[in-house]
């Protein structure tokens, strides 16, 4: 009795050291030793915490809850005791409310004078020096690719608090969270999420998504699966069709929805998997909407303005405000209407410039074009070499040959040219079925060329390069070819082209390696280049 008496005396006098286990993240726990035990209030511990655990921000704390087995906000320290666990939550910041006022189309679709004057030239692999000055995007435009690693949304604060607790139980005693009425809302916040990037996921996509799920709580991971994800998997592919059938049913549909609607196709193709129109290149915004108060019609005008504009000089202002203004109106015709070049050549001859194509790629796939194509090239370079140099066999013979002329090579337009040649015999495609060389004098006929690109020599000068697409000479003057490749990529996405057969790996190499656009998903032969690229 003695020693009880004396243990509350002091006590009172001198409190009891405590110890606490701090939760600051899902695998972040540690522990906080009070010397002088539980601080009297809430305000007291909460500085405590973030002083010793050097947190900024306004946090909150939560206990765990013995009667309950969840976590509940800590009002009062009375509700804590020695070797309890109490979890930091940071609060959210407070709404910022917006004022919107209108302001006409040419304010906000205006680009610098200097827009198009920067390009790499001998300083593409020095990227980071550049500035680029481009138009901004059209209105509801996404502005980001796909990301390499998908970052989870932040769930409403009851779900949250579900996997909270779900993960404390699965690190604890690798219990897996049964409560499946949390599951629909889990899903809907992926599906929102995952449009920001593309109405149609890939597998690997939706793959990648549920992988980051489970890392940031592994409790929701399936029982009786090995890798606890292939339900999930499938009940979010469901989810993204059901959310884009949401999204076709209202009032403002999204175009590249509406465009797959049976009611939208031709008679002879009215299957819901017949000549389905979506990306297939990593394309971020295939169909957008149109300008809010625009239509067909008032874009009509604007793309007959256009050609008036561009045939002034010094008006590259102009030209880029109303290309970037008729930008859906123009994915609605390569898209849906598939027009053939020598056409679309008469109606959008502003296009077909090397400052518009770099921006209208970027509009595609908010990647600027020559800059990532060059930086990425010069990267893979000293591999790239060692590789083509091991090469044997026919194919072997010709890059040597190639290489020669590569390493004679003064400037570094000729060096990638000679990369880029010896990239294709390496893939087992023949340079020739991109390249067709000549003399300027000559003038080769390419009237039956699909996609060339025609280097005419111009005696000790500079060859004289250019762009054929369905035997109409596209774009003149690319100054090199390691250029004309990056712009014939822009083409390609601009026109909504596909890679012909003879060279589809070379492509695949410049859209996933160069560009690096849609890079999960490789054929065997690019990813074992890949793979001895990093190595």
């Amino acid at each position: 009795m003695e020693g009880i008496v004396y243990c509350e005396i002091s006590t009172m006098s001198s409190p009891c050291p405590a110890v606490l286990r701090i939760i600051l993240q899902d695998h972040d726990i540690r522990k906080l030793f009070l010397p002088s035990g539980i601080p009297n209030t809430v305000n007291e511990l909460l500085t405590t915490v973030k002083d010793t655990f050097q947190l900024d921000g306004d946090y909150g704390l939560m206990y765990m809850d013995t009667d309950f087995g969840q976590f509940f906000t800590l009002t009062s320290t009375d509700d804590i005791k020695n070797k309890d666990s109490v979890k930091i939550v940071k609060k959210l910041e407070d709404p910022v409310i917006l004022t919107l006022t209108p302001v006409c189309d040419s304010d906000i679709l205006s680009v610098p004078k200097d827009w198009d004057q920067h390009s790499t030239g001998d300083q593409a692999s020095t990227s980071s020096r550049e500035t680029v000055l481009s138009a901004p995007a059209p209105a509801k435009a996404r502005l980001e690719k796909w990301p390499e690693t998908f970052e989870v949304p932040e769930f409403s604060f009851d779900i949250d608090r579900v996997l909270q607790a779900g993960n404390q139980s699965y690190f604890e005693n690798d219990t897996l969270l049964q409560n499946h009425t949390v599951k629909s809302d889990i899903l809907q916040k992926l599906a929102e999420s995952i449009f920001k990037y593309t109405a149609y996921p890939t597998t690997l996509q939706i793959q990648s998504v549920i992988e980051a799920l489970l890392r940031k709580y592994p409790c929701l991971k399936e029982p009786g699966c090995f890798s606890g994800m292939h339900g999930w998997q499938q009940s979010l592919k469901y989810k993204m069709g059901n959310y884009r059938a949401k999204l076709r049913n209202r009032e403002l549909a999204y175009p590249e929805l509406v465009v797959n609607t049976l009611k939208k196709k031709l008679p002879s193709e009215r299957f819901p998997s017949k000549n389905v129109k979506k990306p297939k290149k990593a394309e971020l915004n295939y169909l957008p909407p149109h300008p809010n108060g625009e239509s067909i019609e008032t874009l009509e005008n604007e793309r007959q303005a256009l050609l008036d504009e561009v045939k002034k000089k010094d008006n590259q202002r102009v030209v880029g405000e109303k290309m970037s203004k008729t930008f859906s109106y123009r994915r609605h015709e390569v898209v849906n209407l598939s027009p053939p070049i020598k056409d679309f050549l008469q109606r959008w001859h502003a296009l077909f410039s090397e400052a518009q194509i770099k921006e209208e790629f970027r509009r595609i796939t908010a990647v600027p074009l020559e800059q990532t194509f060059m930086s990425k090239l010069d990267g893979y370079t000293p591999k790239l070499l060692e590789l083509l140099k091991a090469k044997g066999g026919l194919a072997g013979v010709k890059i040597r040959s190639t290489l020669s002329a590569l390493i004679l090579g003064h400037t570094i337009e000729k060096r990638r040219d000679g990369l880029i040649r010896s990239l294709i015999e390496y893939l087992g495609e023949g340079a020739e079925n991109l390249f067709k060389d000549g003399n300027v004098g000559s003038q080769e006929g390419f009237t039956e060329d699909v996609m060339m690109i025609l280097v005419h020599g111009n005696g000790d000068g500079e060859p004289v390069v250019s762009i054929v697409l369905e035997g109409n000479k596209a774009l003149s003057k690319c100054e090199n070819t390691a250029k004309a490749c990056a712009l014939l990529m822009g083409l390609i996405y601009a026109l909504n082209l596909q890679y012909p057969s003879k060279l589809k790996y070379t492509f695949e190499v410049f859209q996933k390696l160069f560009l690096e656009l849609d890079g999960l998903k490789l054929s065997p032969k690019v990813q074992s280049l890949k793979n001895k690229l990093l190595g």
